[in-house]
């Protein structure tokens, strides 16, 4: 099925035959209704084991910018960092772990360590429902065959399986953002067959995602610009639907910052001014323009990376590939950069992977012209058992120990402060590690006085906060510190800072009382082999 000449400006040069997926109205074709269930419960149950597989400290962020969020809604204390204060976060995403919590003390099951595991397990939901579009988006573009390796593709993925059900805003920004690649008309290869409530469907998905990270809005400028040369109905587009839409999620989204704020607050034009026109994104580090290219998505596709080359040169699907490009060059113009800012178009390179093990599993067979994965059970080829052996022997290890083992000392020791909480024997804690270096309240569930080292933005540039002090000269801000501290009852720090530290703790009636591996490598500063706790003994 060729597309109309007023598309072949952005069409595939690789005719792709339509799956019969695509042409069948799924609520007249039960047999593929029944298939997306199986699919989908076979994803729940890997990401809810995921999601208590996963066991280590990632991104501040997970914590700091929405359970400690949710924890201060629902139960009247949590830290709100300085991001709160000038108004460029919004409560949308806080808001369902707010739910959460909220049922969990209806309940009565909000024990510290169910407060722990309960925010992944619901994301590890949405996770699942990204595993799902993924399969359906990679259906109605390439068949099943594809459709079923890609889904391979995504669940073995070692970043996928560390990040997707971690309560970061990035992943449920990449669920968004597959869940409305799939309705988008511009994405398939036809918009013939598609319903006309398909596009509205995309646009408020993608308006969604863009309130819970303006920056989403990087990817639907591409997506937007592809559906305005092939639309033939562009004014009705523009006007009709992508403004109204787009206002209404935006007076939404404003209405309830309105209610919790306190004040009218446009969240996405605060962050705008911080992030993009004052660079304010850049206090944390910059990176060089090309880190994305050579390091950062290197690294999070990992050993797919050669499939999904080869997928992309293959397929010629170079709309749906253009996103891979278009995002992480617009990102690269940006000096910080975090691994997870590009969450959203993983998924979509492990697209083209599953392109290219659906090539290896019938090589005779083109992609695309079979409509159904082949029914018999021949055996694989033997270039292609040694792919998925390749696959699997380097992805799940690494995926297994990032998410159990490395950096697990922050997640352990705040279960070790809310157990010793919640028996009285911690009255008050402080922490002399680099700001945000552990989860705070919502792990701990007590409300007992805490204390972190304050890394606020200043005004004037050059201005060094107190975490920045205390890592340059952890014995002289520690000394100057205890002039005027209210005592705590424990210090947590890690093992680098507490090699500089023992003998003044000591001199301050402190002892080691509890020490947590951390990592095995360094990270961003000195290796953090292990986090400690000392205990205040002069009572």
């Amino acid at each position: 099925m060729r597309m109309r000449q007023n598309v072949s400006a952005v069409s595939d040069t690789k005719e792709v035959d339509v799956p019969a997926s695509f042409e069948i109205d799924t609520k007249n074709n039960p047999d593929s209704e029944a298939s997306w269930r199986r699919v989908f419960y076979l994803c729940l149950a890997v990401r809810m084991v995921n999601s208590l597989l996963v066991q280590t400290y990632f991104n501040p962020d997970e914590h700091w910018q929405s359970l400690e969020v949710a924890h201060r809604l629902v139960f009247g204390y949590g830290h709100l960092t300085w991001e709160w204060q000038r108004g460029i976060r919004g409560y949308l995403h806080p808001l369902l772990f707010a739910v959460l919590y909220k049922v969990l003390a209806f309940l009565h099951l909000d024990t510290p360590w169910i407060m722990m595991k309960a925010p992944r397990l619901l994301q590890s939901i949405f996770a699942a429902i990204c595993d799902l579009y993924l399969y359906k988006f990679s259906d109605i573009i390439f068949g099943n065959r594809v459709a079923k390796w890609t889904l391979f593709s995504h669940l073995t993925n070692w970043f996928v399986f560390f990040c997707c059900t971690r309560t970061l805003s990035n992943s449920l920004e990449t669920v968004l953002t597959v869940v409305s690649l799939y309705y988008w008309p511009c994405m398939r290869v036809s918009s013939s067959k598609i319903a006309s409530s398909s596009r509205r469907w995309a646009l408020a998905i993608a308006a969604l995602a863009c309130a819970i990270r303006p920056t989403s809005a990087i990817v639907w400028l591409y997506v937007v610009f592809l559906e305005l040369l092939v639309a033939s109905d562009r004014l009705k587009f523009i006007f009709l639907e992508a403004a109204p839409i787009g206002a209404v999620v935006l007076a939404i989204t404003s209405l309830l910052d309105r209610m919790i704020y306190g004040s009218w607050i446009i969240v996405p034009l605060n962050f705008l001014k911080f992030n993009f026109l004052s660079s304010g994104g850049d206090y944390y580090g910059t990176h060089p323009w090309h880190w994305y290219f050579t390091q950062g998505f290197p690294v999070m596709i990992f050993t797919f990376l050669p499939f999904s080359l080869a997928g992309i040169i293959e397929s010629k699907h170079w709309k749906l590939s253009g996103v891979i490009g278009w995002v992480i060059g617009i990102y690269s113009v940006l000096g910080h950069k975090e691994f997870r800012f590009i969450l959203p178009i993983l998924p979509i390179a492990l697209i083209f992977s599953g392109y290219s093990l659906a090539a290896l599993e019938t090589p005779d067979i083109p992609v695309g012209k079979n409509k159904r994965a082949p029914t018999t059970h021949n055996k694989w080829p033997s270039k292609l058992r040694l792919a998925v052996f390749f696959l699997l022997v380097t992805n799940i290890p690494m995926g297994l120990y990032m998410s159990l083992v490395h950096q697990r000392g922050p997640e352990d020791v705040m279960q070790y402060i809310a157990t010793k909480a919640l028996n009285g024997e911690a009255r008050s804690v402080l922490f002399l590690t680099p700001c945000h270096a552990t989860p705070y309240y919502s792990a701990v569930h007590q409300n007992l006085p805490m204390r972190f080292l304050d890394c606020t933005p200043s005004e004037q540039r050059g201005t060094l906060d107190e975490s920045d002090r205390f890592m340059m000269d952890p014995l002289g801000f520690a000394s100057e510190l205890a002039k005027n501290w209210s005592l705590p009852s424990h210090i947590v720090l890690f093992e680098s800072e507490e090699r500089k530290l023992k003998d003044f703790l000591i001199s301050q009636s402190f002892r080691e009382v509890k020490r947590f591996f951390h990592a095995h490598f360094k990270v961003d500063r000195d290796l953090q082999s292990s986090i400690v706790v000392y205990m205040y003994t002069g009572w």
